[in-house]
């Protein structure tokens, strides 16, 4: 407790106990983390690789990612084990217009990089500028916790933050996506083709919505059921209008209605939809303003006011 109170100061000796168990468990984790990483290959996958040595196709990927390769080993650690758990991660990282296979692995490598960073980081500030002093123990464990916590928190933040942003913007491209698509169409075009050329068109305005039409025509091409490429279109981008769209492509395929037709109602609809969420965001504006509007006019105003009044009772009283 002498040594405790030495270092922390003697406003740090009542959470001697406290202190020592947080800094052994940080060793102790350090000094786990190697065991963890060093995983034993599984042998059925040495097998396979000695199968497909020799192999000229099997045996060398078409592509190789080399920033997760290195992670690729610590997957059973990095990666959740449930596939509930799993299957949510990706699905929102791929939402978020990550879509590679190594998603997962450097999502969970951030979180756990930035917040032992961070963590360590918050050790050495306090130890360094704050432990001299009289320090409260609740305010030296958010200056220890504090910056761990928002660096395991920092990647989820971006995450749902790129998710929502790609998100409206294929809500706000769509619309014109489906006039060009409709245009296409009644020109002779196939449904392929109109894909295909609205890819190219809404790059450089949409170019989220360009690459899920990009996917969508290069999956169709490798030879995929048109009924699932629109399907796993819808649950990649995660939008309503999207998913109602393919329903209504889907439908269309069904039933041998004309897709122009149908393209011509739903262009039509998406157009008055995003008319009204115009008109919703307007319709909130003086609300939003109420309250900053109040702020900044009423006490100027009480100045002007009561100001001179306050300053004639002063001079009276005097």
């Amino acid at each position: 407790m002498d040594i405790v109170t030495s270092i922390f100061g003697a406003s740090a000796s009542g959470a001697g106990p406290l202190l020592l168990a947080g800094f052994l468990g940080i060793a102790l984790i350090l000094i786990t983390l190697p065991f963890l990483f060093k995983s034993r290959e599984d042998p059925l996958d040495k097998l396979k690789k000695d199968a497909h040595r020799d192999d000229p196709i099997r045996g060398r990927p078409l592509r190789t990612a080399k920033s997760g390769q290195k992670l690729e080993k610590y997957s059973t650690f990095l990666e959740p084990q449930d596939e509930e758990e799993y299957s949510n991660i990706r699905m929102k990282l791929t939402q978020a217009g990550y879509q590679s296979k190594e998603a997962v692995l450097i999502y969970h490598f951030s979180q756990f990089a930035l917040g032992i960073g961070l963590l360590v980081v918050g050790v050495v500030y306090y130890l360094l500028f704050k432990s001299g002093g009289e320090t409260d123990p609740t305010k030296m464990m958010m200056y220890i916790l504090g910056p761990g916590i928002a660096g395991y928190m920092a990647p989820k933040y971006w995450v749902t933050r790129r998710q929502q942003a790609r998100k409206d913007e294929i809500t706000d491209g769509f619309p014109d996506a489906l006039d060009m698509m409709l245009v296409c169409v009644e020109a002779g075009q196939s449904m392929d083709q109109s894909i295909i050329r609205v890819a190219g068109e809404i790059r450089a305005s949409y170019p989220a919505l360009a690459d899920e039409f990009a996917i969508v025509s290069q999956q169709v091409k490798a030879g995929k059921d048109k009924a699932n490429v629109l399907a796993d279109m819808a649950e990649r981008c995660g939008v309503q209008d999207v998913s109602s769209f393919v329903t209504v492509m889907v439908q269309s395929q069904t039933f041998g209605t004309s897709i122009a037709e149908a393209l011509r109602v739903y262009a039509g609809e998406m157009r008055d939809k995003r008319v009204m969420r115009a008109e919703e965001k307007a319709n909130k504006l003086p609300t939003k303003m109420t309250l900053a509007t109040m702020m900044l006019t009423v006490p100027p105003l009480l100045i002007i006011l009561v100001a001179p009044s306050v300053i004639g009772i002063t001079a009276l009283g005097k």
